[in-house]
Formats: structure tokens, sequence, C-alpha cells
């Protein structure tokens, strides 16, 4: 069992939903990653997205692209992401850790330190899933087998438009959870509408027997408390990097803690 369906069960248990925030790797400070990870879970994060940055990020509205962008000019890839990784897992080795990110630096990575190299790297750093927006699901199905055979979880994305033919090919390879795109459009755009999230996940459920998580669109206390009341899971992302962008080192992690903790509140309530 891997450290994100331990941890979906012990919440089932308790009857709370996961808080899952993501950061972009690297951002706004190169070496701020780590310490950022270790604030999130101190605020009551259950699992964390890893941004890795990579500079055409397709379902990124324009503050995650930006996000990625700093990063990547203050050198920061894949490597450095897995590295991330390694130093926050000397001190926490129960948090799950989801790599989000897109198939380029994946395969790059690959290419230079070997094939398999990726998943090898990633479950030796610590990494338990990873969900990569451009890989459909009726080409992952080898992809998949080699994250479960190192002890990971290939996540997918569903959306508002997605068919029934679509959730069920994702419930044949997916595993961890599902990641339901709450709106029609990238990252950070648009108002979140609870009762279509209410309406849609009856219809995911009919395929798809592990948790499902929502995000894009929540953005405060009481969205996430919305949506808490019908998802397995919480996923907030761009009002974080938008909370940190322009802040100092020194209180980028305090203020991550002070919102995800009002976030944290909601959702126990």
């Amino acid at each position: 069992m891997s450290r994100i369906e331990t941890t979906f069960e012990q919440l089932k248990a308790q009857g709370r939903k996961a808080l899952i925030p993501y950061v972009t790797a690297g951002f706004p400070f190169a070496d701020i990653t780590p310490a950022l990870m270790h604030g999130m879970v101190e605020a009551g994060a259950d699992v964390i997205e890893l941004g890795v940055p990579f500079s055409d990020p397709m379902a990124d509205g324009p503050v995650i692209q930006k996000a990625g962008e700093k990063a990547l000019g203050l050198g920061v890839g894949m490597v450095q992401v897995l590295d991330h990784v390694r130093e926050f897992r000397k001190r926490n080795t129960t948090t799950p850790v989801v790599l989000m990110g897109y198939a380029n630096p994946v395969e790059r990575y690959d290419q230079v330190h070997g094939a398999g190299a990726f998943v090898r790297d990633s479950a030796e750093a610590g990494v338990d899933g990873v969900l990569i927006v451009d890989y459909p699901p009726e080409e992952c199905e080898a992809f998949a087998a080699s994250l479960r055979a190192h002890g990971m979880d290939l996540i997918f994305l569903l959306a508002p438009t997605s068919t029934d033919e679509r959730m069920a090919q994702v419930a044949r390879v997916a595993s961890g959870y599902v990641y339901y795109v709450s709106l029609k459009g990238v990252t950070g755009s648009g108002a979140l509408d609870t009762s279509a999230v209410e309406q849609m996940l009856p219809r995911i459920r009919q395929h798809v027997s592990i948790p499902v998580g929502v995000g894009f669109g929540i953005r405060d206390a009481a969205t996430a408390q919305a949506i808490g009341r019908v998802a397995d899971a919480v996923v907030i992302g761009t009002r974080i990097i938008q909370l940190i962008e322009e802040q100092e080192h020194a209180k980028v992690v305090p203020l991550t803690i002070d919102f995800l903790r009002g976030i944290r509140k909601a959702l126990d309530t």
C-alpha cells in the first residue's frame, strides 16, 4: 500500500478530508521548497503537490506559469526537484509528495540519465505519486505499472467535459486519487461553481473507486469548506502562489502556514 493510500484510509477513518496544497518547486526562491513543504505539513497538509517547472505549462494559468518561469530562471529543473524531496524526507517520512508536471521534463530526464531513470530516482528520493498533465490514460499502462512496482501512484485529471468513457479509461490505470478540475480552463481561472461539482462527483464515482480531490478555483476557507463537504480532498495552488510571489524570504513560510491553517480549520469544521 502506498503512502497516499495509507493517508486517505487514515483520514476516512477519522471522518476528515485531505488538504493538498500545491507549490511550484524552486519558487519564489530556489532554496525555500523543503522548508515550505515542512511548513505546509505543520499547517495541516495531508499530501503535497510539488510542481515541476516547465516552459510551456498548458494547463496552468498566468500565476503558476509565472512561478514556473521564475523557478526555471533560478536553475530549478527535475534534478533540483528531486533534491528538494530528498531534503524533505530527511525529517518527514510519512507525508505523501506528488510531482505534478508535464511529459517533456520526465522524458528529458530519462534521455539524460537513462531509460527508467525518472521512476527509479523519484522512488529513491521519496516521491509517492506522479501527475503528468499531458499523459493520456490509454498510453500509460506500462508507466503506471512501473510506478506501482516502485510504490508510487499515477494520478490523472478529470474535467467537467470528461465523458463516461474517459472516466472508465482513467479508472483502469489511476491509483492514489484522481484530481477533478472543477473549471473549464486553466488554473486560477473563473469562479468556482460548487453546485456543479456536487453534481459531477457522483458521476465520477460511478467509475472511479479511489478518492477524488477537487482543485482549480479554490481560493479561501469558504470554498474549501464547500468542496470538502462533497470531495475526498481539496487541492489549492494558485492562491498560495499569489500569496508568496512578492514576499521576502523570511515571510514565505510563515504566511503559507497562516493561510493553510485557516483552510485546515474550515475543512475540519
